[in-house]
């Protein structure tokens, strides 16, 4: 490939990623997947790394979905193995140990609101339009829609979503908790300019186990969540960092990570 299809800016170890392709609204395909596993696969093995934000180039999408145009004359098998590669992919980013962060302005669709999924939480513009419209094209959704959006929705709106393949907008997404925030779209860059110096100033592995209970205490009965969630608290007092935010908390300044 000769040109970047995922653009990477660091700044003190938040990490933003674009998605470029904007004359094709953003949309997954092949190279772009597996560029982005490269990525996120060099992203891993970082030490220094605090947060994750993802976003797509240009105003009208973050991704509109799988490319279509590349999906359209493959067989059961070639699509199985798409769908495979996809997952891997969006795999890898949910389970990188920091924060991630979908920054989602205009159209966020099929693959598009998959990809969001995969992250921790998502920040909207007030032009977002999500949705899951595969039914549309005689399809479901097969980068992990049916799964991640029960569990981040509930069932029975996933199904309204997976069912119909209607569109909502930003509002209606905040409401059933699709994502986190909303604001105008000229906000957006600000706002993820203050969330990444947030999340920079915070403790890096006290983050990370935050993350780690949340997510592993998910798939567990209650009882066994809450003995991990033991643990994690017990290994926060192991390191510097447990004792540098409560001396600077008991001496009235600002912890320094």
């Amino acid at each position: 490939m000769s040109e970047k299809l995922i653009e990477v800016v660091d700044s003190a170890g938040i990490v933003r990623l674009t998605i470029s392709r904007p004359k094709a609204l953003n949309a997954l395909n092949s190279d772009v997947l597996a560029e982005l596993d490269s990525v996120l696969s060099d992203l891993e093995a970082r030490d220094n790394l605090r947060a994750v934000l993802i976003t797509g180039a240009g105003e009208k999408a973050f991704v509109a979905g799988a490319d279509i145009a590349e999906m359209r004359e493959k067989s059961p098998e070639q699509a199985r193995d798409f769908a495979r590669q996809a997952l891997r992919t969006l795999k890898r980013l949910e389970t990188l140990p920091v924060p991630t962060v979908a920054l989602v302005n205009g159209f966020c669709l099929g693959g598009g609101c998959e990809l969001a999924l995969a992250c921790d939480w998502a920040v909207a513009s007030d032009n977002a339009i999500f949705g899951q419209p595969e039914v549309l094209l005689g399809v479901i959704p097969g980068f992990g829609g049916t799964q991640r959006l029960p569990r981040r929705v509930g069932p029975a709106m996933a199904l309204d979503l997976c069912t119909t393949g209607r569109k909502i907008d930003a509002g209606e997404a905040l409401r059933i908790g699709l994502v986190n925030r909303v604001m105008p779209q000229a906000e957006l860059e600000a706002y993820a300019e203050e969330l990444a110096r947030q999340l920079g100033g915070n403790g890096p592995q006290s983050v990370r186990a935050a993350k780690q209970a949340i997510h592993d205490g998910m798939d567990q009965d209650l009882d066994s969540a809450l003995a991990l969630e033991t643990a994690l608290f017990a290994f926060c007092f192991a390191g510097e960092e447990q004792t540098e935010g409560m001396s600077a908390f008991v001496e009235k300044r600002k912890p320094n990570f």
